[in-house]
């Protein structure tokens, strides 16, 4: 026999010369001709991360939930939706988004604490899989809304079960100090509540405990916690079909240690072997992380006084915010083999954008010496796939970085670029204000 060929390489990789590829394609090729900053995903990476999970977790009676609010592109929500994913949502303009690309309204759960009547009264008009209640306040306005659907609106109750776990305090969920869920002991006083109602469809109890959970202790302490409530609830006599696990997957942004999927597919099924709850999980940053990057250009380098040497970009912290927000370190990569040094003298350097902002920064004290510094050199901000291009703003004034997708070997852009003409376009100078004629 022949020798086999190699593996085609997804996701981003160097190839033989040194230069950074994504799915085959050179980044900088993809750069010169989109532009800069500019999100680039992989198709194959998001593939390979859903066809990893579903591999370990998907069973009878078991669904996977994309958390959209991780990257709700339209393109990243079609591939998922075509690879059988349902999806979990936090907004109107969310459930409008997986409606668009095809998501059947059974395929929809609907999270988050603040939803509004007409965010709840138009996840009821479009037949939607579940609603997480998360107050006993919003549990009477779905009960008014309910009464006058044609048939019974599918609620859960998500609990708060005051655990601490998450990357971040901004992003643990939790623990009893958070805004979300119902406490543990009122809840069944609040699932009764439902489960009286002829308008409501009890679904069961929902949990989530924060993002960035690399420990799957923490997800077992808090599956147990639920699962003793739900057993409570039932020899109450109440139905209590299922129970949604949440998300939270956390993936290694620094060294790319992969994440504890076996392990958590293995506590799921320890947890609930011996049950006939039907299952579900939310995953986000998993799926969508590690398949994207921001590619930015070189501006120009510079040295203070100190030594402190300095790399400015053409992206900022209104393209990528998680370094200023959370304090997330991103690897950042040249996009061919470092070659230019900034000067002996500098041994490490600041990434940062032209935001007038001293919090304006990608990626701080990184070695120079791994770095392309050259004017017109592109960079490469890694794992940004999720929480990327969804928290991009127009602050002072600067076009939102643009989206491109490759897929099956070609890159195609899968939002349209945004310009200044457009901004100025969205703003209304009211009558008053606007200049009389002149003379």
């Amino acid at each position: 026999m022949g020798k086999m060929p190699s593996p085609k390489p997804f996701g981003f990789h160097r190839d033989q010369k040194g230069g950074l590829r994504v799915d085959g394609i050179p980044l900088g090729d993809i750069a010169d001709t989109f532009g800069t900053p500019l999100f680039v995903y992989s198709a194959d990476a998001i593939t390979q991360a859903w066809q990893d999970l579903a591999a370990a977790f998907l069973k009878d009676n078991r669904r996977i939930h994309y958390a959209m609010k991780a990257n709700s592109n339209l393109a990243v929500l079609r591939l998922l939706q075509r690879l059988g994913a349902g999806v979990d949502i936090v907004s109107l303009g969310e459930l409008k988004r997986a409606l668009a690309v095809g998501f059947a309204g059974e395929d929809i759960i609907f999270s988050g604490v603040g939803k509004t009547k007409e965010e709840l009264q138009a996840a009821i008009t479009a037949g939607i899989g579940q609603i997480n209640a998360e107050s006993v306040s919003e549990i009477d306005t779905i009960i008014t809304l309910a009464t006058k659907s044609k048939k019974p609106v599918p609620v859960a109750i998500r609990i708060n079960p005051n655990i601490t776990a998450g990357g971040h305090a901004k992003i643990a969920t939790g623990s009893g100090e958070a805004k979300f869920g119902i406490a543990s002991d009122a809840v069944p006083a609040a699932y009764q509540h439902l489960h009286q109602c002829e308008a409501i469809k009890p679904m069961g109890l929902a949990i989530h405990i924060g993002s960035q959970v690399m420990e799957v202790k923490h997800f077992a302490s808090a599956w147990q916690h639920m699962l003793k409530l739900a057993e409570s609830l039932r020899t109450q006599g109440m139905a209590v079909p299922k129970l949604d696990l949440g998300g939270g997957i956390g993936v290694d942004y620094e060294k790319g240690t992969p994440s504890p999927i076996a392990e958590f597919a293995k506590t799921v099924d320890t947890i609930f072997a011996k049950h006939d709850y039907a299952l579900c999980c939310e995953p986000g940053r998993y799926l969508v992380a590690h398949a994207g990057c921001l590619v930015t250009r070189v501006i120009r380098t510079k040295t203070n006084s100190d030594g402190k040497g300095f790399i400015v970009v053409d992206a900022a912290m209104n393209d990528f915010i998680r370094p200023t927000l959370y304090e997330a370190y991103h690897p950042i990569l040249a996009i061919t083999q470092p070659n230019i040094a900034m000067g002996d003298n500098v041994a490490n350097a600041d990434i940062v954008g032209p935001i007038c902002e001293t919090g304006d920064y990608l990626g701080l004290n990184r070695p120079q010496s791994q770095l392309v510094c050259a004017e017109g050199e592109y960079f490469a901000v890694m794992a940004t796939g999720a929480y990327g291009a969804v928290m991009r703003s127009r602050y002072n004034s600067r076009p939102l970085a643009s989206e491109v997708m490759v897929i099956d070997g070609k890159a195609y852009a899968v939002s349209k670029p945004d310009s200044i003409e457009a901004m100025l376009a969205a703003d209304i100078i009211p009558p008053p204000l606007v200049p009389a004629p002149a003379v």
